[in-house]
């Protein structure tokens, strides 16, 4: 029971001041932007073992286990070679077309399975996220590094392909490591985005298929570009330019093959490529920490 002299002291005291009076704080209350970084970090190794773990287990009841990380883009590279690369004729005018085409889709597939796992950090996990006390952002960072991990096993299998069509090794092969830290900040943001939009909206995983074949086509997977954006208006010519994924594509074919054909010079692809990285990566962080307190509340 309160102390009648404690008790006439608090009264007229509205809950707000009272819980500050006493040191109170709301129970799952968001914290500030500084401090949720902070905790982000503490939680890395938290972050690490989960990642591993799903790539782990991605690939743990197949036979051929993570080899099918390097298999499956190298089916989709002959599968779109043989229709776009000879029935459509698109290596016309492309020197090293099949080079060309698989940094493409490797390129392409790291984002594409961060934007799938990241559609689904939030509302695959809603049991480990009612269970547990960590920064959910910690779920989303998980799925860009279990690619990234992915990514870097594909790399070593594109280089083999570089060589063996006849590409030379030069000090430009030393950018493909940037700029594949650049594309990974930009896919962490672009992860944080679709998780706080796929917590809310669960049937946004059925669209990304589309979406990300939509993307793909614009991108210049499979072709050239500019082939694309003959048929355009000027406007939306430079929209296509300005896709991040034609960047980021763009940056790898630059470094890796010598003689191929880019939609701006090098140096304003690099400015815009860490524009993009910056802007979805840090807008992205912040997004999703603004959501914090709603996730896993159903």
């Amino acid at each position: 029971m309160a102390h009648p002299a404690v008790a006439d002291a608090d009264s007229g005291l509205t809950g707000a001041q009272l819980a500050a009076r006493h040191g109170l704080k709301i129970a799952g209350a968001r914290p500030s932007l500084a401090a949720y970084t902070r905790l982000l970090w503490v939680y890395r190794h938290f972050t690490m073992a989960y990642a591993n773990a799903k790539l782990v287990s991605s690939f743990g009841q197949a036979r051929l286990g993570r080899l099918w990380q390097v298999l499956t883009p190298l089916t989709n590279a002959a599968v779109y070679y043989l229709i776009f690369g000879w029935i459509l004729s698109t290596r016309q005018g492309v020197p090293n077309f099949i080079a060309y085409l698989c940094v493409g889709l490797f390129v392409f597939n790291f984002t594409q399975s961060v934007a799938n796992g990241g559609t689904q950090a939030i509302s695959g996990n809603v049991n480990m996220i009612r269970g547990l006390h960590f920064p959910r952002a910690c779920l989303p960072v998980a799925v860009t590094l279990t690619q990234l991990q992915n990514f870097v096993s594909a790399v070593v299998v594109l280089v083999v392909i570089v060589l063996a069509t006849g590409e030379p090794i030069t000090w430009e092969w030393l950018l493909v490591a940037p700029a594949m830290l650049v594309q990974a900040v930009f896919n962490a943001g672009l992860a944080m985005i679709l998780a706080r939009l796929g917590a809310k909206a669960t049937d946004l995983k059925q669209l990304m298929p589309f979406i990300m074949r939509t993307w793909m086509y614009g991108s210049g997977v499979l072709y050239s570009v500019d082939k694309f954006a003959q048929n355009l208006p000027d406007t939306l010519t430079a929209v296509v330019h300005a896709n991040p994924l034609l960047i980021y594509i763009e940056l790898f074919r630059h470094a890796l093959l010598e003689d191929t054909i880019l939609t701006n010079p090098a140096p304003q692809l690099w400015l815009m490529g860490i524009g993009w990285a910056l802007l979805v990566g840090v807008g992205g962080f912040i997004y999703f920490w603004r959501g914090e307190q709603e996730y896993g509340r159903g």
